[in-house]
């Protein structure tokens, strides 16, 4: 069912492979129709996670690259309708050769393709693949199907793994198993196959005479039924599997013989899992406001949609030994009656983070946010449409500019300091706009004695966009004049990168264009987000002094 977990024990299984010294890939597949997931919504779907090549992904993909520690391709990534597209074109193309093309078996035969051409690219001796949605539902039937022809023309080198849960009923105390076995029953009936593997996934930890039951009704050994109880991290999972041998079952199924243990990965990922520990014990702890839209103000309405965002600020402040408390505020509480005595509380926070997004709800909040703590030297970090808002707010308080704006927010303002990219006008009149946007990996050029260039400590830097709109170039002299500092830029100068206040006027105020926290990892935390968790300790204890 949804949310049960299958991407984190899809990306721990990979990783417990990896330990093994085997080069390792992984593959979602979403039975959605949409081609991408670039049009999804957040708040029914999570965070759309964008791939160096510009692929819009279902976060899942996140998961994957943030445990394996490398950059996937968009060939790892399927939807039904990017399927369903492919045949087709393939069939306009005359690459049938004219014979009937049938949904089954082209269909999954196209799937079976495209997970095989993903195990050629990566060179992997293993593929990951995960099928989203729950077994029996119409819509990833044919993916199950795909799976069947795998298995049977590979019987050797295809293990497949069922993820269910075991609910404990509150009323009764007792760990009830005939959900999985339901389950079971249903992937045979609907795959025509069995589990080689069940992940059971539940509040505690099966005890024994559970698993034994259901390695009985599964025709299963009970080694091969694995315990995924809740925890308090999802990168405590992979060790979780270790404990139970599950690397040494999948091995033994996939009659891989040979493996050399990769001790330097297994030490990595330890010294990591030491730095997350380390701080249940430490006495430094920084407040951080994140204020976006996409939940209530003090809780989530979904957290996944900021998901990659909360993931890099984990790592900063392990790699800080820092103990983050995380608010979640809705912007349009700064739109209300009582706004001015409410945004007061911004005080109480060591840094604020505002996280990009798209369309006008709760943007004046958000302005409102930027100009205070611009204004009272809080330390602030905005992404995306966090730097446009800043740019925006710049312009109207500093420039006094006052109908300064953006065109996502007004089209027909006179003073749209950020507006759309010419060539993308196109695309938006007509209609196109899942393919309007700069997606992907791009180079920008940092600034020399900036504080940019401290934070990275490199003139040329990498990082993944997700955005239609730029701040106009029309504006950058004015707003560099009044001082506002470009701190990185395109190529060519024309497109805003990265900007900054002077650290002489403010203590940490910087907005990037693109998305930092998309490159954020376990193994290597993202410097920007390093340096803005240290600003807020920093700036705690001078509140303090």
């Amino acid at each position: 069912m949804s949310g049960v977990g299958k991407g984190i024990t899809a990306s721990s299984i990979a990783k417990i492979l990896q330990f093994q010294g085997l080069k390792v890939t992984a593959v979602k597949i979403d039975p959605y129709v949409n081609v991408d997931a670039g049009t999804m919504n957040p708040t029914e779907h999570g965070e759309t996670f964008v791939l160096e090549d510009g692929y819009e992904t279902d976060q899942d993909m996140g998961n994957y690259e943030r445990f394996l520690n490398q950059s996937l391709p968009s060939l790892n990534y399927m939807t039904t309708g990017s399927i369903y597209l492919k045949v087709i074109q393939d069939e306009r193309a005359l690459k049938y050769k004219g014979k009937t093309v049938d949904v089954v078996p082209d269909i999954p035969l196209a799937v079976i393709s495209q997970i095989k051409k993903a195990g050629k690219k990566a060179k992997a001796d293993i593929v990951i693949v995960e099928i989203g949605g729950t077994l029996g539902e119409y819509q990833n039937i044919l993916f199950i199907e795909a799976f069947r022809i795998l298995k049977m023309q590979n019987p050797k080198n295809v293990v497949s793994v069922l993820v269910s849960y075991l609910p404990i009923p509150n009323k009764i105390g007792e760990m009830k198993s005939k959900p999985t076995q339901n389950a079971v029953k249903i992937m045979r009936e609907t795959g025509g196959f069995s589990p080689d593997i069940i992940v059971g996934r539940s509040e505690k930890e099966i005890d024994d005479k559970r698993k034994e039951k259901i390695a009985f009704y599964s025709n299963l050994e009970k080694e091969a039924i694995i315990s995924a109880p809740d925890i308090d991290s999802i990168y405590d999972l992979p060790n979780v599997f270790l404990e139970q041998n599950l690397d040494k079952v999948l091995l033994k199924k996939l009659k891989i013989k040979k493996s050399r243990e990769d001790k330097k990965a297994l030490k990595e990922w330890k010294n990591f899992i030491q730095k997350k520990n380390k701080i249940k014990n430490t006495k430094k702890e920084s407040k951080i406001a994140v204020v976006g839209k996409y939940f209530d103000s003090g809780e989530y309405v979904l957290s996944d949609a900021y998901i990659s965002v909360l993931e890099a600020l984990k790592y900063a402040s392990y790699n800080n030994n820092v103990s983050l408390k995380i608010d979640w505020i809705n912007s349009k509480k700064y739109e209300e009656k009582d706004w001015e005595k409410n945004i007061k509380e911004l005080k109480k926070y060591d840094g604020v983070l505002i996280p990009g997004g798209f369309g006008t709800t709760g943007i004046e909040g958000k302005i409102r946010v930027i100009e205070f703590v611009r204004k009272n030297k809080i330390p602030f970090f905005g992404i995306c449409y966090g730097l446009q808002l800043a740019v925006v707010e710049f312009a109207r308080n500093v420039l006094g500019i006052k109908d300064a704006t953006s065109v996502e927010i007004n089209p027909k303002s006179k003073n749209k300091v950020v507006d759309i990219l010419p060539e993308q006008k196109e695309k938006l009149k007509k209609g196109d706009y899942g393919g309007s946007m700069r997606l992907g990996l791009y180079p920008a050029l940092v600034k020399k004695n900036t504080l940019a260039s401290k934070i990275y400590k490199k003139n040329e830097i990498f990082e993944r966009h997700r955005h239609r709109y730029e701040v106009n170039p029309d504006f950058v002299e004015s707003l560099e004049k009044a001082g506002l500092v470009i701190s990185a830029t395109s190529p060519d100068g024309k497109l805003v990168e990265i900007v900054e206040l002077p650290q002489k006027k403010h203590p940490f105020f910087v907005a990037t264009q693109f998305h930092p926290e998309l490159q954020a990892r376990p193994l290597k935390n993202h410097p920007i987000f390093d340096e803005f968790v240290k600003k807020t300790i920093k700036n705690r204890l001078e509140e303090k002094n």
